[in-house]
């Protein structure tokens, strides 16, 4: 098996071709889907037999052709969410349900009755806010909120249960494939499958927001067609104006290859809502450790413990700051994962602690194939419990990745799971600490020389399903067990950092994300916004990508723009493969070093407010990363601006994505808002498209009026050096000439938050001229040293005749301040305001 291991394997040689991987038209079950509706097979509901108990209400639904019956039930959920399943009703044989991605069983709300007879029946819960409405022939289920039908089931006749498979000729078709591939510079702009799949939609029109989650792991296919808007009149009886309305409509046709159909039609009304609905199902985002919200260094790889050390020292020489190094599959024993290349990496435990002295933590990365190999101990032991996925003849799948020949694990088996986290402790990880955390990768599975280089769908996992079932789902339950793995290697008192490649609908609740192979081109960084807004309001928030593409060399003009961008996106990491030149931030030039640790800076500066819309994301699942229409619902021209973003409700990010640039348009929503620019401090009424000037030291950032944005006022080597460093805060006055923001502080590392509710939560408050301090959440205690030294009003239109600040005894104590007429700001330095107490600034 040995020689196996010594082929030269290659990415970049297995993917090139992307005419490996299918587009629809080759899909077999997608051909199937669309002859059958060519030919309109309909369906009836048999609504005369309806029962409803506790939690649902059941019917049958019968194919006029087929005559084959379905079983339809119909769920109540607690916050307005309807949960629809369809299954064959006596089944050859069970079909897959997907487990483990909602966070517990939801909590169902009777439906009782409103109206009905064998023609239609209307449901709806004790509020009666909505109504679900079913019409028996043709079978459909209309949402009904205020007498709108908001969303519709089946109104276009496009329900299609498979019970048999026929070979079909081959039709053209367009649609979004989620089915998780390793797609190694992957097309922009294209609908094929890549690393993740959720499979939810939004949906927002003025007034409403919408989403549906469609629970299978199988390959899914989603057609999305929408009708133009229409205007109409609604008349009503009596002295009432005609009231004008538009109507808005889109057809989504899912198709999943096998399973049951489980939907869930999230009804919001407001992007929040439906937020909160979808994480009641899937969770929230985990907590971050502080320090993952640094900037990552990585490289495939760095090559030996004297390069890290190396590299760790070029940040400090040049003054940059950053938190965590990384070692990719070259770090180890000929790619056997859990282990160390005794040459390259002799004294891990030694290098791991020159990290510690500064901070600083190391990620290594742990893929789900294992190295074919009687004397890898790993290989072994899973081997003898059976622990890998088989192949359809019952043996183990075999299949070729980065080792050579090698075994997958289950990681849809608990026992699997449970044994691959007991890996990662300190007496089986040999080497490892306290400071060293997991990357998983290529686990979408990613197989050389396999069907669009992953696993064939007959191969057998836990519970004798095939593959093809639960496909989407297999990094998923890697990246569960690295997580609890990391938890229990600390007696579950730290929180875990886990990045992964491939995932799907409730990721979140185990770390990171990021877009893959991305490419060192513009077009790349300029995708990169529209992509990481959409994993963020599928609830991932913890997402980026590679800063200056992974693949190719960028040149320097790109590789400021992009680290410049990388600053305001959640994962920060720099990342490049191994044939491409050495890209550290110190080696384009003194003038380009200079930029990078400015933008890298300005990333530091910021992370209290970072922390703080990251514990917003897990608390109240709130995005951190977020399209302009979900701070701006009402506001039409925010809705396809993909270009800019809202960094929580306070910041406005707008990264320059073209080479060469001297101006950038950038659109301020909001007509009764005022923005201002974060390093100028110039302002700007919103509602309207500002032409912005722009240098290569220029990344335009805009605080909203009305809000509060805490900072650091000093940067150290890491973030743990900047553990005890004053803050600042950024007051930005409304047109009404007030501000709010919140705060929030741990100890950055423990779940004691979470048990022993150490935590301060902050509320800010600016109003008719007093800045008041006061605890958000009293729930909450933790001493902290920290002050606020700095403060900075935004808006300020008059030089005030005195500031005073009042602690919790009453006293008042004048403040030196300076006043900026042209410019509106008014700044205090040198204050000693502790964080966590009560108190107040008089502007008079």
């Amino acid at each position: 098996m040995e020689a196996a291991g010594k082929e030269e394997i290659s990415v970049e040689d297995e993917a090139v071709d992307k005419n490996i991987f299918k587009d629809c038209n080759k899909i077999a079950f997608y051909r199937r889907q669309k002859q059958q509706l060519s030919r309109r097979s309909t369906y009836q509901a048999s609504l005369d037999s309806a029962t409803t108990g506790k939690d649902s209400t059941k019917f049958r639904i019968i194919n006029e052709t087929t005559k084959v019956p379905l079983l339809a039930e119909i769920y109540g959920i607690e916050g307005n969410i309807f949960r629809l399943k369809i299954n064959e009703e006596t089944p050859l044989k069970p079909r897959y349900e997907v487990p483990d991605v909602l966070t517990s069983k939801p909590s169902t709300v009777r439906l009782i009755s409103c109206a009905g007879d064998a023609d239609s029946l209307v449901l709806t819960d004790r509020k009666g806010d909505l109504k679900c409405h079913i019409t028996a022939n043709p079978f459909k289920i209309d949402l009904v909120s205020e007498e709108e039908v908001v969303m519709s089931i089946n109104s276009l006749g496009q329900l299609y249960f498979e019970h048999l498979q026929i070979p079909l000729e081959q039709s053209d078709g367009d649609a979004y494939r989620l089915y998780n591939l390793d797609v190694y510079g992957y097309k922009i702009h294209d609908k094929m499958g890549i690393y993740g799949s959720v499979p939810y939609l939004l949906a927002h029109k003025l007034g409403r927001t919408l989403g549906i989650f469609w629970l299978n792991a199988s390959e899914t296919l989603v057609e999305i067609n929408t009708e133009p808007a229409v205007k109409y009149t609604v008349t009503q009886m009596g002295p009432v104006a005609p009231k004008q309305k538009v109507r808005c409509r889109t057809d989504v046709h899912w198709m999943s290859e096998s399973g049951i159909i489980d939907v869930f039609l999230l009804t919001g009304p407001t992007p929040s809502d439906v937020f909160k609905q979808y994480s009641y199902l899937t969770g929230t985002q985990a907590m971050p450790p502080l320090f993952s919200l640094g900037y990552h260094q990585c490289r495939w790889n760095y090559e030996d413990e004297q390069d890290v050390k190396a590299v760790d020292a070029g940040f400090d020489e040049h003054d940059i700051p950053y938190d965590v190094m990384w070692l990719d599959i070259e770090h180890t024993e000929g790619k056997r994962y859990f282990t160390w290349d005794k040459k390259r990496f002799p004294n891990p435990k030694g290098m791991q602690d020159l990290l510690r002295s500064k901070n600083r933590k190391l990620v290594v990365i742990s893929d789900p194939h294992i190295k074919i190999d009687p004397d890898y101990s790993v290989y072994v032991k899973a081997k003898e419990q059976g622990f890998f996925v088989k192949n359809h003849e019952g043996g183990d799948f075999e299949g070729v990745c980065w080792p050579g020949l090698s075994s997958y694990l289950d990681f849809t088996n608990p026992k699997v799971r449970e044994w691959y986290s007991g890996l990662f402790t300190f007496s089986a990880y040999q080497g490892s600490t306290d400071i060293l955390y997991i990357w998983n990768d290529m686990n979408e599975p990613s197989v050389f020389r396999g069907p669009e280089l992953t696993m064939q769908k007959n191969a057998i996992h836990h519970g004798n399903w095939e593959h093809r079932e639960l496909h989407n789902i297999y990094g998923f339950y890697q990246q569960m067990a690295t997580a609890e793995g990391l938890i229990q290697r600390s007696k579950g008192k730290e929180r875990p950092f886990v990045l992964t490649r491939s995932f799907f609908a409730g990721s979140q609740k185990y770390g990171a994300v990021w877009t893959g192979d991305n490419t060192a081109e513009w077009s790349y960084l300029k995708i990169s916004i529209p992509m990481l807004l959409t994993l963020s309001i599928t609830g991932i928030s913890f997402c980026g990508a590679d800063v200056g593409g992974f693949i190719g060399n960028p040149e320097a003009e790109l590789l400021v723009r992009w680290y410049q961008a990388g600053a305001y996106q959640p994962f920060f990491r720099g990342h490049a493969t191994m044939n491409t030149k050495r890209r550290e931030p110190w080696l384009f030039g003194e003038e380009y070093t200079r930029l990078i640790r400015e933008a890298i800076q300005q990333r530091y500066t910021l992370l209290p407010y970072w922390y703080s819309l990251f514990y917003c994301a897990h608390r109240t699942a709130q995005p951190v990363m977020r399209p302009l229409w979900i701070e701006f619902p009402e506001e039409l021209d925010t809705f396809g601006v993909e270009d800019e973003y809202m960094l929580g409700s306070a910041l406005l990010v707008h990264p320059v994505t073209e080479p060469k640039a001297s101006t950038v348009d950038v659109f301020l929503p909001g007509s009764n808002e005022v923005w201002y620019d974060s390093k100028t401090f110039a302002h700007w009424e919103g509602g309207r498209t500002v032409k912005v000037q722009v240098a290569l030291d220029t990344i335009p950032v805009f605080q909203r009026g009305g809000s509060i944005v805490p900072i650091k006022t000093t940067v150290g080597k890491s973030t743990g050096y900047m553990t005890d460093s004053p803050y600042g805060l950024r007051v930005a006055l409304s047109t009404k000439d007030s501000a709010m923001g919140e705060f929030y502080l741990d100890d950055g590392h423990s779940f004691r938050y979470l048990h022993q509710k150490q935590f301060l939560h902050i509320k800010f408050s600016f109003l008719s001229g007093v800045l008041i301090n006061s605890c958000a959440d009293k729930r909450g205690h933790y001493p902290s040293k920290c002050v606020v030294e700095q403060i900075f009003v935004l808006g300020l239109k008059k030089q005030p005749s005195s500031v005073t600040t009042r602690l919790s005894d009453g006293k008042d104590e004048p403040v030196a301040f300076t006043y900026c007429a042209q410019m509106s700001t008014l700044q205090l330095e040198k204050l000693s305001l502790n964080i966590g107490s009560d108190w107040e600034v008089h502007v008079r």
